[in-house]
């Protein structure tokens, strides 16, 4: 049976995860868009013509449930699932906040494995070889000590793709991973203003600029395609170059 291109994108009200909205509609994705602001996913939906813009916390799997419930319900399976909602929440090593290290593993590792498997059961259910694209970051590989929360969640969303691919293999289901470097997001906002911290992050970026939101999404758009069809349980690090630099003069 032929199914619906049914794309869902967590996190998608704004910055990468609209930009892989934007790609996948151009790819021929019917585009659903799902956040935790309202008013902003709303907007977002409008604005890209997406099928429906819907209110989620994937920190809460009821609610993750229900919204899939809902998609199934109203427009079919979904046949692409984008993993893209993440919060990052800085501070202090020595005086990080429990509270906080548990919400940002809750939305960032937690959310992408309660979306992944919820969204793998209908494909299994359904016969469907579809994609699956988690956010991971090059903090999987590389930490900045005052976000130890996010630098944990993010190798952990490494090995969940790896673990998921392996899985789902067997049903035809591909599992892959983004990790972005420095992009042009409201996360960056505060460096860009700030031209010795801008400094520093050119000094370890070999491409000498900082990349955009739609960057990402090309790259999650690929491998949502048939394009990428023998891609999985891997992370694809889209930085500049920063990985594979030795040191900065």
């Amino acid at each position: 049976m032929e199914h619906r291109k049914l794309a869902l994108v967590t996190g998608g009200a704004q910055g990468i995860g609209y930009a892989c909205g934007e790609a996948l509609k151009e790819d021929g994705f019917d585009v659903i868009l799902s956040d935790v602001n309202a008013e902003g996913v709303a907007d977002a939906a409008k604005r890209l013509g997406a099928v429906a813009g819907l209110v989620c916390d994937v920190a809460d799997a009821e609610a993750v449930g229900a919204m899939f419930d809902r998609i199934e319900a109203e427009h079919g399976p979904v046949t692409a699932l984008v993993n893209c909602a993440g919060i990052a929440m800085p501070g202090d090593f020595l005086s990080y906040d429990l509270d906080a290290f548990d919400k940002v593993i809750a939305v960032n590792l937690r959310g992408s494995f309660v979306a992944l498997q919820r969204a793998a059961r209908t494909m299994v259910e359904h016969g469907i070889e579809g994609a699956i694209v988690n956010m991971s970051s090059i903090n999987a590989q590389v930490a900045i000590p005052a976000i130890p929360a996010y630098c944990a969640s993010k190798g952990g969303v490494l090995q969940l793709t790896r673990a998921a691919a392996l899985a789902l293999a067997p049903h035809g289901i591909r599992v892959n991973a983004v990790g972005p470097g420095s992009i042009d997001t409201a996360m960056m906002a505060g460096i860009n203003a700030d031209p010795e911290a801008l400094a520093r992050v050119m000094s370890r970026t070999p491409l000498k600029r900082i990349g955009t939101p739609r960057e990402i999404g090309d790259v999650v758009a690929f491998l949502c395609s048939g394009k990428a069809s023998y891609i999985t349980g891997e992370t694809i690090y889209v930085d500049g170059g920063r990985l594979p630099l030795n040191y900065t003069v």
